[in-house]
């Protein structure tokens, strides 16, 4: 299976809001809550790759939007990118995940020059860590009551690649 990457695009909101509407999306910490909020992210999209705060890309295969990712700069240590994903349900466990984590590394250290990327993800979330690691990424940590997931405070695990 071969995906790419692009800018997310307007007409791509309600497909993005049925993806993450999905009950069973249990470790995925913010959902907009309507078609009209998603499109306000995706406008916001262009401003933000214009400030180089983040790159938010759609997973696409085969024509089809399945899902989306990211790269969030962070502001303090211009050198770090934080790498986020998601994909449709009936996608998961075939590899796109790992193969989108793949092309956000290549455009994070050959086009933006990053030295180190992240993966956060709840420590509940055995999904995201596989990827996690069949990426070659090792883990630092676990951030205690790090992030709020379902007005809860989670434990979220930290993992890290440098180049």
């Amino acid at each position: 299976m071969k995906i790419e990457l692009r800018y997310p695009k307007v007409s791509d909101a309600k497909k993005f809001l049925d993806i993450l509407k999905n009950p069973n999306f249990k470790y995925f910490s913010f959902c907009p809550i309507s078609v009209e909020e998603e499109i306000k992210w995706i406008k916001n999209c262009v401003k933000n790759r214009k400030n180089n705060l983040e790159y938010n890309y759609a997973i696409i295969l085969g024509g089809k939007l399945i899902g989306g990712c990211g790269i969030k700069i962070d502001q303090h240590l211009k050198h770090i990118g934080e790498i986020g994903y998601f994909v449709a349900e009936e996608y998961w466990g075939k590899g796109i995940a790992t193969k989108a984590v793949k092309l956000l590394e290549k455009i994070a250290f050959k086009d933006l020059k990053l030295r180190r990327l992240t993966i956060l993800m709840s420590s509940k979330n055995k999904g995201s860590e596989k990827v996690a690691i069949k990426c070659g990424y090792k883990k630092e940590g676990t951030m205690r009551k790090y992030r709020k997931l379902n007005s809860k405070l989670t434990d979220y695990h930290l993992y890290a690649k440098v180049k």
